[in-house]
């Protein structure tokens, strides 16, 4: 069987491992910092304040960070990103191997390695334009998404893993290795240089220019509302710990599998994913449908008292979830130029990666007051009924096709 031709470009075989091996250690490690921040404090709305410092630094820092990327050499500033990361990573192994961390440096480094993350993230999407041809940018981020959950699928459960093998330690020692395999991959890549945005020009003006170009936009700022309603409302992450130690009573190692069991629905998922979005004409309906049914699984893991019951129901939040991802991430990039690549990337993340960090501060919160079975429910209703609003009259989500347009021009 032949390669896709995406495959034959070195360079972005390359990256796309060392891409798998860094996402390993970052969502590990996520996973290892709820479970860590929980077993320190036996609290769902300090657990929850992870999320908030994520969204600190990534509601901050991100249009920040998507300018840079539109204006320096995107492989040594994604470079630079990972550099500061694993030293941040180094610095959170030490501490927490010779316990003297404590919840508020947890915090600190959170923030920081979201800090780095807000320009790697940008970087990573407007990089893969240099090493690829446009027409081949569908293959590559059909490639680089289930890569993505793939690293999720490993990352929580390695975590867990390690946690029972000796502690949070052992995960924050992973990611800084992670990090620094990331910066040596990147030093034997060469790409050449996308024409960016001129270097004359404010900070401010850049970013105005990319919020102008979402703005006139529809299709990307409807679907990452849709985004929000569903990383926002339907935040279950959090929870995870509480359940599968409080509730289902199943420790470390049940919780990395619940914690990676959205990712293998995901891959489980993958290939029915493919034949829809290269052949259906409704992507728009899909995309809607799959969003309802995200907060229905929502709703099912908040009830779901058996391990075995909460398993499939994470196994569909994440099936449910890449289908929607999907679709989404394919058509913002198609309705993005590569001068403005950068800076769209990394409003969307705001979206993307801002609704989860603030949808973790948010169940936390509603947890605690509430409970987390009510919170849980209460989100996945709201999810279901924001993308059911979409349904009944036309709309450029509901219509969209995802049928190949024309190459997009700067507005």
């Amino acid at each position: 069987m032949a390669l896709p031709d995406v495959l034959r470009h070195r360079g972005f075989n390359l990256y796309w491992g060392g891409v798998i091996l860094s996402e390993i250690g970052t969502r590990g490690t996520i996973a290892a910092v709820l479970y860590h921040v929980y077993q320190l404090t036996g609290s769902y709305a300090q657990t929850g304040l992870v999320g908030a410092a994520q969204a600190v630094a990534l509601l901050v820092l991100s249009p920040v960070g998507g300018v840079y990327a539109d204006r320096l050499d995107r492989r040594r500033l994604l470079q630079a990103a990972q550099a500061l990361a694993m030293v941040v990573a180094v610095g959170l192994t030490i501490l927490t191997a010779t316990g003297t961390v404590s919840v508020w440096l947890i915090y600190l480094a959170v923030i920081l390695l979201t800090a780095a993350a807000t320009f790697d993230s940008p970087t990573r999407q407007a990089l893969i334009p240099a090493m690829v041809p446009r027409e081949q940018l569908p293959q590559a981020f059909a490639l680089l998404n289930p890569s993505r959950e793939l690293a999720v699928l490993v990352g929580p459960g390695l975590g867990g893993l390690l946690i029972a093998l000796g502690g949070p330690a052992l995960m924050y020692g992973f990611d800084a290795l992670s990090y620094c395999a990331m910066v040596i991959v990147l030093a034997f890549i060469k790409v050449p240089r996308l024409p960016g945005s001129p270097k004359h020009e404010s900070i401010l003006h850049q970013m105005k220019e990319g919020v102008a170009y979402i703005k006139g936009r529809t299709i990307i700022w409807m679907l990452m509302s849709l985004d929000l309603s569903a990383t926002l409302f339907s935040a279950y992450r959090v929870l995870l710990p509480a359940v599968a130690t409080e509730i289902l009573h199943v420790g470390p190692s049940g919780y990395g599998i619940l914690a990676a069991a959205p990712s293998a629905g995901a891959l489980l998922a993958s290939y029915t994913i493919f034949k829809l979005v290269s052949r259906s004409d409704r992507l728009g309906r899909i995309l809607l449908a799959a969003t309802v049914m995200y907060g229905g699984a929502a709703i099912l893991l908040a009830h779901a008292g058996l391990f075995w019951v909460a398993l499939p129901a994470c196994l569909l939040l994440g099936a449910f979830d890449a289908v929607t991802t999907t679709i989404r991430h394919a058509a913002v990039q198609l309705e993005t130029p590569d001068e403005v690549r950068g800076r769209v990337s990394s409003i969307y993340q705001m979206a993307s990666r801002g609704g989860p960090a603030l949808g973790d501060a948010l169940m936390g919160k509603v947890a605690a007051s509430l409970g987390p079975a009510t919170a849980l429910t209460a989100g996945g209703v709201l999810t279901a009924a924001y993308a059911l609003g979409f349904l009944p009259r036309a709309n450029v989500v509901r219509e969209y096709a995802g049928a190949k347009t024309p190459e997009p021009q700067q507005a």
